[in-house]
């Protein structure tokens, strides 16, 4: 490293750590975060509320954070519900999804109908994003090529700047419809020689969203039980109100007057992170790393005594975190889990990986206690913590797994964009310095 930039990076490190005593005595509320741990109420949505404690008044004045069973509401709609009905009426529900968070209500048949043949319309990409996407760097990342061409997608659209709400909702929506053939050509052209990808699959519009993405994936239409799978992957994913980072992202880019395309690509960028998007992926490292060295990984022993030298920060990859376990808001259970739990079983059995499933139970039974031993803290298995595997199991890359969930999140993305410039106020909360005192300007010739 170049002597200088040694010394920035050396003079940044020193200078940007703040005193703990300062944060509790200011009471910052660094990350958002409440010292009980909760969120920093800093907004109002009607699209995705999420339940994983109740608040506890004492008589003293003071409030406890009491653990309950989580829940995920759109629009006030439990998720639950919305995917059971689905699966009672043997159809897929992603469009339905899309409708509820964009509107507010969920859609008549014939409206629903509508919406899912527009989407379909609106896949197929313009020639000019397609020769972006064969001749983008071969080393470059899925979620690093999705930012690059989203970004892109402005070039194409006349009215690229207008926060009209005509242009925006038009804009949501043939992005929301573009995601999937964008992902999907981007894994394509960085897996296969270029000269075989020139003609890229079209997007079959008689398909829905689900079916029609691992289509074009595989060049197969995958068979019924997969797809409907896959749609309900998509639901669970699709939104998860409007404080997590990726979606708090869009709404404060959007808030700033920023088209959609730039607004999207925050959350795109806020979802490549390791601690947002990619846990699911440091959960299959993580599965990975235990079944190499854990010599009896069917013993809850062993199991045991490695994952507590994860947390010693002695094993793994030595950042003492059981990847999968615990979340922002869920305490006590996170509905997608409890849910993909029960899937991920089925897939293992009819994948051969049933051993391999056992191990994810013994650790999803065992580590909740470990950190709460450990660290006093309530946790429990989260959707990231079995997702991976289903994906797995369904023949999905490691490299789609993050890309999949912006892919379905531009839908709430999309919808809080929208829900943010209505209410019409810039994000804009206030730091405080960390320095004591003014410094004195010292002329150059005397700096040492």
């Amino acid at each position: 490293m170049d002597a200088i930039l040694k010394k920035v990076q050396e003079l940044a490190l020193l200078h940007d750590k703040v005193d703990p005593r300062i944060v509790k005595e200011r009471n910052i509320k660094l990350g958002l975060r409440n010292a009980d741990g909760t969120g920093v109420v800093v907004g109002i949505t009607s699209k995705g509320q999420v339940i994983g404690y109740e608040k506890v008044a004492h008589g003293d004045g003071t409030e406890m954070v009491k653990p309950v069973p989580g829940k995920l509401y759109y629009c006030g709609y439990d998720v639950d519900d919305l995917v059971k009905e689905k699966e009672k009426d043997g159809r897929f529900g992603f469009e339905e999804t899309i409708y509820l968070l964009l509107t507010g209500e969920l859609p008549a048949k014939n409206d629903l109908k509508a919406f899912s043949q527009l989407l379909a319309k609106k896949r197929a990409l313009p020639d000019g994003v397609k020769q972006m996407i064969l001749n983008r760097p071969s080393h470059d990342d899925q979620m690093g090529s999705l930012h690059t061409i989203v970004s892109a997608m402005h070039l194409f659209d006349k009215n690229s700047n207008s926060t009209d709400m005509n242009d925006v909702t038009r804009q949501c929506i043939n992005l929301i419809a573009k995601f999937p053939t964008i992902i999907a050509y981007n894994y394509l052209s960085s897996t296969t020689e270029k000269k075989a990808v020139c003609n890229l699959p079209e997007p079959d519009a008689r398909l829905n969203v689900a079916e029609s993405f691992l289509a074009m994936l595989t060049g197969k239409v995958p068979d019924r039980a997969t797809a409907e799978l896959f749609d309900t992957m998509l639901i669970f994913h699709a939104e998860h109100g409007g404080g997590n980072n990726s979606t708090f992202s869009t709404r404060c880019v959007s808030s700033s007057g920023a088209n959609t395309y730039m607004a999207l690509c925050a959350g795109i960028g806020s979802l490549s992170g390791h601690l947002h998007g990619g846990a699911n992926e440091a959960v299959i490292r993580m599965m990975n790393d235990i079944k190499n060295k854990v010599r009896n990984w069917e013993s809850d022993d062993a199991v045991e005594e490695y994952l507590g030298l994860v947390l010693d920060k002695k094993a793994g990859d030595k950042k003492g975190k059981i990847y999968g376990m615990g979340h922002a808001v869920y305490t006590v259970s996170d509905p997608r889990a409890v849910f993909l739990e029960q899937r991920a079983g089925e897939l293992a059995k009819a994948a051969g990986r049933e051993r391999e499933f056992e191990l994810y139970k013994r650790i999803a039974r065992i580590a909740p206690s470990l950190v709460r031993g450990r660290k006093g803290k309530v946790v429990c298995t989260n959707v990231d913590f079995y997702s991976g595997f289903v994906y797995q199991c369904m023949g999905i890359p490691v490299a789609l797994f993050t890309p999949i969930f912006a892919m379905a999140r531009v839908a709430g993305w999309c919808s809080h964009r929208i829900e943010e410039i209505v209410q019409g106020k810039i994000i804009r909360p206030s730091y405080v310095t960390s320095l004591k005192g003014k410094k004195t300007v010292i002329p150059l010739a005397k700096r040492g």
